[in-house]
């Protein structure tokens, strides 16, 4: 059988043994063993922030679609480095085969590697920050890799996530940090990623978090959220 374009590009990433579960319909990843929590929000909403808080006090993986797409970009023989850094300029969404094989394989990885009481007998528990950003996305990810638990949504307004995202730019290098396409991620998020929020609220899955008080409070409503999940 010929390969499909999931593996042409799970082999031009590089990613060891992205071979499909021996039943095709489920998963990669069990959802009673491997919890994913998605955390969206806007560009500037804190989402890194919280997710580094919970890496610390819940033992958590954090996997941020922006990084693995960054890092893949910047590796010297990669196929899509040139779409993706066009796709960060231009603040548009990269293909989605690309990002789920990276989140893919940067948990198989975790799983293999990470140690700890909640990583073991194939257990894991991964925040996956910035992603879904559109249905399809979404919708791929929990038919091919791993059922979601929890999305958390950081709210902030515009303004408040303008001026982090600013200062942040003074010394993240980033080239999506500049003013010209932050307003073009603050459209694509409207356009696309509330679309995928609006999805999980009709699930129950979605606890929505107002970032805009400090940093301290915001994690301890954070924290509330995932609680629950593992009582």
């Amino acid at each position: 059988m010929a390969p499909s374009l999931v593996d042409k590009i799970a082999d031009a990433l590089h990613l060891p043994g992205h071979t499909r579960p021996a039943d095709p319909h489920k998963p990669i990843f069990d959802s009673a063993k491997v919890t994913v929590v998605f955390v969206l929000g806007g560009p500037g909403a804190g989402k890194g922030t919280q997710c580094a808080r919970l890496v610390a006090t819940h033992s958590f993986c954090h996997l941020s679609a922006g990084d693995l797409l960054r890092a893949e970009q910047d590796r010297p023989d990669s196929q899509f480095g040139a779409l993706i850094r066009t796709c960060i300029r231009e603040g548009t969404i990269v293909p989605m085969e690309v990002t789920i094989k990276l989140l893919e394989g940067a948990m198989r990885a975790a799983l293999e590697s990470t140690t700890g009481p909640v990583w073991e007998g194939g257990r894991g528990r991964f925040l996956i920050d910035g992603f879904p950003r559109k249905m399809d996305q979404a919708l791929k990810f929990e038919e091919d890799v791993c059922a979601s638990s929890l999305v958390l949504f950081f709210t902030t307004d515009e303004e408040t996530m303008l001026q982090r995202l600013l200062k942040r730019g003074e010394t993240s290098g980033r080239d999506d940090d500049n003013i010209e396409s932050i307003k073009k991620r603050f459209r694509t998020y409207k356009d696309t990623t509330m679309p995928v929020v609006e999805h999980y609220e009709k699930l129950g899955k979605v606890v929505q978090i107002d970032s805009s008080p400090p940093v301290d409070d915001v994690h301890a409503l954070t924290v509330s959220a995932v609680d629950k999940v593992f009582a």
